[in-house]
């Protein structure tokens, strides 16, 4: 495929080098500098490059996994970039889901209001956050799964996190 200059994927395959030569700790710190960046009001949108730039580079680091190209069109899609609202990409079993969900969880997770990335039931909740939970640890947020058989305090504690994994009955 041709990756057009300056579209949002050129955008982010452009800044993958930069992020590989960032320390882990550089990459961590990246998080409060993007959010200082929202607070002074600029928009997800803008700054979806840089994010998911660094995104790419943690699962590289800490799972081998580097998103494909497709997975970043396909994380862009489901934030609804350049539209403001999110969309559905449809995937095959193998695509990389998982993966790819990370990127716009990340991103959104930065305005600090909590993500919630719903599941179908308990065991992909849990398999999907403690898979995907040494990426959002390099990037410095925090993720949790929620089960229907926890107790409150850790329920409690599961909705505290920036990006709280689940099922739609358990979040209803």
């Amino acid at each position: 495929h041709t990756v057009v200059p300056n579209s949002v994927l050129g955008k982010v395959n452009a800044l993958e080098e930069q992020m590989k030569a960032l320390s882990d700790d550089d990459l961590r710190g990246l998080s409060a500098t993007f959010k200082g960046r929202i607070a002074r009001g600029e928009p997800l949108d803008k700054l979806l490059p840089e994010a998911f730039a660094a995104c790419r580079e943690a699962g590289r680091r800490t799972k081998g996994m580097r998103h494909y190209d497709v997975q970043i069109v396909g994380g862009a899609i489901l934030h609804g970039y350049g539209t403001g609202l999110g969309a559905i990409a449809e995937m095959v079993t193998g695509e990389g889901k998982t993966l790819v969900a990370t990127l716009p969880a990340y991103l959104n997770a930065l305005e600090g209001k909590g993500v919630h990335v719903v599941t179908v039931n308990d065991y992909l909740a849990r398999r999907d956050c403690e898979w995907m939970l040494p990426i959002y640890n390099a990037l410095g947020v925090s993720a949790a799964y929620i089960q229907s058989d926890m107790d409150p305090e850790a329920r409690r504690r599961a909705y505290e996190c920036d990006i709280p994994y689940g099922t739609a009955s358990e979040f209803g």
